[in-house]
């Protein structure tokens, strides 16, 4: 990657614990990016929260632009399963290959930790990022905040 590249795309690092409110934020206006009406923002506020306590539990990295956080992911996984719990981009930087970035970087890291396949359930609108990265969709799953509405649930074979 080319000096340029890697001032547009950012650098991929560990989250820090006090970036926890400010990446919970960035996940929020990511969400509002897609048109949702401020009462489903409302009801969204505690689902894409990330807490201090994800960030020591969990994997959480960031791509940064000029020290500031415009992107992370957060990893979790049991078994041969890594689930993809967040993705999330500042609406700004939407097509900036921030997400690609991302996305390769929780591949990557899944396939070192042994995990056979990444399982992600993904907002509607994301869906077509993920089945652009190669990922399939396998069904849907419940969404923990609206009763009656499902969210596609993809799987990305890491092995």
């Amino acid at each position: 990657m080319t000096e340029g590249m890697a001032q547009t795309r950012g650098i991929i690092r560990p989250a820090r614990i006090d970036e926890a409110a400010t990446l919970s934020a960035l996940a929020l206006r990511s969400k509002a990016h897609w048109g949702y009406d401020e009462a489903f923002l409302a009801a969204c506020r505690d689902d894409p929260t990330v807490t201090p306590e994800d960030v020591t539990t969990h994997t959480i990295r960031v791509t940064a632009l000029a020290g500031r956080p415009c992107g992370f992911y957060q990893l979790r996984g049991a078994g041969e399963t890594a689930t993809l719990t967040d993705l999330w981009v500042e609406p700004g930087t939407i097509g900036q290959r921030h997400g690609r970035a991302l996305w390769e970087d929780a591949v990557a890291t899944a396939r070192e930790r042994g995990f056979r396949e990444l399982r992600v359930q993904c907002d509607p609108h994301a869906e077509g990022f993920y089945l652009a990265m190669g990922a399939e969709r396998i069904g849907t799953e419940p969404s923990t905040v609206f009763p009656g509405r499902e969210l596609p649930l993809l799987r990305f074979a890491l092995a």
